[in-house]
């Protein structure tokens, strides 16, 4: 009787809390999105190679407005992101590095081979509109792309087939705030 009347509060009261947490860390998220602000660090444990050049992910996701990893960055011989991914995994999520939110999911409406050229050319993981989740992403007027967490992920660059968002890997490479990475591909 009474161990399953706490239990019922207990679960009553993390669901609260949960949801309580969430609305109120996504408002002041965006609040300090907009202002051009990340609510922490970078994490430490970034996925895809990323961690070593944390000094790097941290000033450019978080500390910057116009600049960019260097071109080619994610297919260096350390990181060299796309050999990461087997060809039998569908999509890849990408989460903020300050956060942990989902941010892309690539590749959607186009093959794996067709989102790696179109990155290779452009030298940034280049995502489209059907790849976004788009209630965590935010584009500023400017083409500026940013995440609800305040962290500046890269900028849209319109092409003849619609918006390209050109993002800097070590932006997106978090960990999930919650759980694991969807995908059993290396760190």
């Amino acid at each position: 009787g009474l161990l399953k009347v706490l239990s019922s509060c207990m679960t009553q009261l993390v669901v609260f809390a949960t949801f309580y947490i969430f609305t109120v860390y996504s408002s002041a998220s965006k609040d300090n999105a907009l202002r051009g602000m990340c609510d922490k660090p970078v994490e430490k444990n970034l996925r895809f190679g990323v961690a070593p050049d944390w000094e790097m992910a941290n000033t450019i996701c978080c500390h910057n407005t116009q600049y960019a990893e260097p071109s080619g960055y994610f297919h260096s011989s350390r990181v060299n992101l796309f050999a990461r991914f087997k060809p039998e995994e569908s999509s890849h999520t990408f989460y903020d590095s300050v956060c942990g939110i989902p941010l892309f999911i690539a590749p959607r409406g186009r093959s794996l081979a067709e989102w790696e050229t179109e990155s290779y050319h452009h030298g940034w993981p280049s995502f489209r509109e059907e790849e976004v989740v788009k209630e965590h992403v935010i584009v500023l007027p400017d083409g500026e792309v940013k995440s609800i967490c305040g962290t500046h992920l890269g900028h849209n660059i319109p092409d003849s087939q619609g918006d390209r968002f050109c993002i800097d890997l070590a932006c997106i490479a978090g960990m999930p705030r919650i759980g694991t990475p969807l995908e059993p591909h290396k760190q």
